[in-house]
């Protein structure tokens, strides 16, 4: 596939996305987009790590599939690394096991990212970590750091402020399930309560498929 231009429903501030691990996500969140494809087994594709990256670009790594998930092989991660370091760009990791991040040489110029869909446990959306989990985690992180609300669910409202201000995001990203999936979703005026304190911490990005629940 090489590097694909930012397209779609995909973050606007990302010019590019590269994909080197492909394949049945771990995670297997009940939301995720890339099940209305064809999933072969979890792989490394090693011909991607002839990609020209390019110099300039915003690259989201791995946004096909979380490549940081549990059981994911290291030297996939470590090859991706190395072949990123060699290319003047800014990278997007994101993924909801942040804990790995701190496992790896990352390259110089990095956002790391974690999506956070709500403070409250729907064991039933996903095997990923716990989204608290995931919060503690990306505390403890120097790099700059963006959180992902997507697809937003059912939250209360203080606590997940204030997770959020505890991980100090450059910017939250928000943005609604665009795919019918029947999730427990807030009301528009908890949303709409969520943006304004939001604000008051950092910068919010809503997505056009939030605007379904304004």
């Amino acid at each position: 596939m090489g590097l694909n231009k930012q397209k779609g429903n995909m973050y606007p501030f990302v010019t590019h996305t590269w994909n080197a691990i492909k394949g049945k996500c771990p995670h297997d969140c009940s939301y995720c987009y890339m099940k209305i494809y064809c999933q072969p087994e979890l792989h490394f594709d090693e011909a991607e790590l002839k990609t020209d990256l390019g110099t300039g670009n915003f690259i989201f790594v791995g946004s096909s599939c979380d490549m940081w998930a549990d059981g994911v092989d290291a030297f996939w991660l470590d090859s991706i690394m190395k072949h990123c370091c060699e290319y003047q760009n800014k990278y997007l990791f994101q993924s909801k096991n942040p804990a790995r991040f701190k496992q790896f040489k990352l390259p110089e110029n990095t956002m790391l990212g974690t999506t956070i869909e709500t403070n409250r446990d729907y064991a039933f959306i996903s095997k990923a970590p716990w989204t608290y989990a995931r919060k503690v985690e990306m505390q403890s992180l120097t790099q700059p750091k963006m959180i992902s609300i997507e697809p937003i669910l059912d939250f209360d409202l203080h606590r997940l402020v204030k997770w959020v201000e505890a991980v100090k995001p450059e910017f939250v990203s928000i943005g609604a399930d665009s795919k019918g999936h029947k999730l427990p979703e807030p009301s528009p005026e908890k949303v709409r309560q969520l943006i304004e304190e939001l604000r008051g911490i950092t910068t919010v990005k809503i997505k056009d498929n939030l605007k379904r629940l304004l």
